[in-house]
C-alpha cells in the first residue's frame, strides 16, 4: 500500500515534525481496540471522577468536571466510535484532557497504556475498504509489535460543530 504525500503531510502536521522524527503518543483503549493521540495535544490524564450531568447535553457528552477551577465538558469516545456504551466505568478508566481549537475537553477511556515513541513508517494510512466519512478522523494505523495502533486526528474527531454543543453545554453550567 503506498503513502500519498497528502497521508505524509497530515502525519507531519499531526506530529508538528518532519519525516524521519519519531511520532510521540498516548496510547489508551475504547472497547477491545488500541488508540493514540499525539503527546503534545494532552494536558493531563485524570482517574474518573463524578462527572455533573447537564440536562440536554448533546449525544455522547457524559457531564462535565471541574478541574481547578475550570469547567470541563467530558465526552465518551464509545458513542463518537459507535461502540456499546459501558455501563459503569472501571478502575482503570481515565478522561484525558486535552485543548482543541481553543476548546478544553475530556475524553473517556477505558484504559491508558503508554506513552510510546514509534518510526512515522509503520504508520499506513486506512485501507480504502474501511474508510468511510465517519472515519475521517483516523490518521492512520502503525503496526506494533503485539498489536495494530489507530491514530486519532484530535482536530477531525472533535468538529467545530460538536466543539459549539460542547461551549453551549459550559455555558448552561456556568
Amino acid at each position: 500500500m503506498s503513502v500519498s504525500s497528502s497521508d505524509i503531510e497530515k502525519k507531519q502536521q499531526y506530529a508538528g515534525t518532519s519525516d524521519s522524527d519519531p511520532l510521540r503518543l498516548v496510547s489508551f483503549n475504547v472497547g477491545q481496540e488500541r488508540f493514540a493521540v499525539d503527546i503534545l495535544r494532552v494536558q493531563e490524564i485524570n482517574r474518573m471522577m463524578s462527572l455533573t450531568q447537564v440536562p440536554q447535553s448533546p449525544p455522547g457528552v457524559c457531564g462535565i468536571i471541574n478541574l481547578r477551577g475550570r469547567i470541563v465538558p467530558v465526552l465518551d469516545l464509545r458513542t463518537r466510535f459507535g461502540i456499546s456504551v459501558a455501563s459503569e466505568t472501571h478502575e482503570s478508566s481515565r478522561i484525558i484532557v486535552v485543548e482543541v481549537k481553543g476548546t478544553t475537553v475530556g475524553f473517556i477511556v477505558d484504559a491508558v497504556h503508554e506513552v510510546l515513541q514509534i518510526d512515522q513508517g509503520i504508520v499506513e494510512p486506512m485501507p480504502s475498504t474501511s474508510s468511510t466519512a465517519d472515519s475521517s478522523y483516523i490518521l492512520g494505523v502503525a503496526k506494533l509489535e503485539s498489536a495494530l495502533l489507530i491514530l486519532l486526528d484530535l482536530d477531525q474527531l472533535f468538529t467545530n460543530e460538536s466543539l459549539q454543543s460542547m461551549n453551549s453545554v459550559n455555558r448552561a453550567a456556568a
